[in-house]
């Protein structure tokens, strides 16, 4: 318990296995979740989006361009489409991504870079008079 390593459980760690689902971190795709249906050798894997639900179709890719989730889909190693896209499904894979604070971050990331001049100009106001707020609070707490 009090030991510097901590020894991860089995849901805890993220496995390159069938059924794993990942983030796209390079290239076209990047930014998509996908999953990947088999594992091919210890640098690639065979990947499927599904394609019906997000538009990743089934091909293989590097694993060095996936970055793997604690997201997993029950199905077997070459599953179907069909197979895929019902697991998919089933484990709400879109609703748990969504509440991740991974997603959370890039969306975060996406809506500040989207922002306008004027976006840019209020949300530095709001931040100066939070800090001024804050401050002030700070002090009188001090004096006491």
């Amino acid at each position: 318990e009090g030991s510097v390593h901590h020894i991860m459980s089995a849901p805890e760690r993220r496995l390159v296995e069938a059924g794993r689902v990942c983030l796209i971190n390079f290239g076209p795709l990047c930014g998509k979740l996908c999953v990947i249906v088999n594992v091919v050798d210890s640098k690639i894997v065979l990947i499927d989006g599904p394609s019906t639900v997000n538009g990743v179709k089934r091909h293989l890719f590097p694993i060095k361009r996936l970055s793997i989730t604690n997201i997993k889909c029950d199905f077997l190693p070459g599953a179907r489409l069909t197979s895929v896209a019902k697991a998919f499904k089933a484990a709400d894979v879109a609703g748990k991504w969504a509440a991740s604070s991974w997603a959370k971050g890039i969306a975060r990331k996406a809506a500040k870079a989207g922002m306008g001049d004027f976006d840019r100009f209020t949300m530095m106001v709001a931040r100066k008079t939070r800090a001024r707020a804050v401050n002030k609070a700070m002090k009188s707490m001090k004096k006491k």
